[in-house]
């Protein structure tokens, strides 16, 4: 039991980036953005172009800095990642606000063209990072093992994150952004840019799931075009699983909350897993956990007016 915690704590820490990502257009924004299973395999697509490619071939400039810092590829892979999500959330931002095309449909059509992108970025299928340097292979060779590496590496990374959105989230933009998901049209009278806020929610959005796929990428040590196929659920019954568990909380115990709702997710996909269940079967089960969760809170009313009214009958 204690390795399967171990192990749901080292994937659910990683996988927590994508949850937050999820986030902020799902609650922060109220925008249901299906950009997420495109800017997910965006995001380790170049992490391992860039982690397979040989340092010797790289600009003079930035091979000087990797004889000076040998980790500053595994930290320019995440970067990089990170920048091609924010790019990925502009064009679907962009789709939404200034063509006016629903989020929805916004979301699936940048979704649809990263596959394609995608699949040029990495010229394969699948790349194998099997023998190349990760942050976490780095991790290793200061003593820790794999899980823990894994551990101490994601805790870091995700503690980064929720420091900087929560400090960006107290600016005036960030307030604004705020403002616009919480009530549009309150936010115009007030004369805040809602577009330019929506942008800014879609790229740090899709800038978070980007990196949480080129961290995935270096522990995992390969890359997938197919990788990114049911994210959004992941994503969401994160947050649902935090939301059930934690209520009335603010923004930042809201983001820590996610990762520990992450964790809980799989947690529950270890213990499914131990039941010796197809390991293809594990989209229907997220699914299932997701409708468990979206459903809690009204099974929960239900059951109370059902007490209630037996105790109401029993009084009379």
């Amino acid at each position: 039991m204690l390795d399967i915690l171990l192990s749901s704590t080292s994937q659910g820490l990683l996988w927590s980036l994508l949850a937050i990502g999820v986030f902020l257009t799902y609650r922060i924004l109220d925008i249901a953005d299906l950009t997420t299973e495109g800017s997910f395999p965006l995001g380790g697509a170049v992490a391992a172009v860039i982690l397979a490619k040989d340092p010797t071939t790289w600009p003079t400039s930035i091979q000087s800095l990797f004889d000076v810092h040998y980790m500053v590829a595994p930290i320019i892979a995440l970067l990089f990642a990170f920048i091609a999500g924010m790019l990925a959330g502009l064009v679907s931002g962009l789709l939404h606000t200034k063509l006016k095309i629903p989020a929805l449909l916004a979301g699936i059509i940048t979704m649809t063209g990263l596959y394609s992108i995608n699949s040029r970025i990495m010229g394969a299928p699948n790349i194998s990072l099997i023998g190349t340097d990760s942050i976490f292979s780095h991790a290793q060779s200061l003593g820790f093992s794999k899980i823990n590496s894994a551990i101490v590496v994601g805790a870091i990374i995700v503690f980064i994150i929720i420091l900087l959105l929560v400090l960006f989230f107290k600016t005036e933009i960030g307030l604004a952004t705020r403002a616009t998901g919480d009530n549009i049209e309150m936010s115009e009278a007030n004369g805040i840019k809602t577009d330019n806020m929506k942008i800014i929610g879609y790229m740090l959005s899709n800038g978070c799931i980007a990196l949480a796929g080129a961290l995935l990428v270096q522990n995992n040590n390969f890359a997938d075009l197919n990788s990114g196929i049911g994210t959004i659920v992941i994503g969401l019954a994160s947050i649902i699983i935090a939301e059930v568990l934690f209520k009335n909380k603010s923004l930042g115990l809201r983001l820590i909350t996610i990762v520990i709702g992450a964790i809980l997710y799989r947690f529950i996909l270890a213990c499914v897993l131990e039941l010796r269940v197809d390991p293809a079967d594990l989209k229907l089960f997220s699914a299932i956990i997701l409708v468990i969760c979206l459903s809690s809170p009204l099974i929960q009313k239900k059951l109370g007016f059902s007490k209630l009214g037996k105790r109401k009958g029993g009084a009379n």
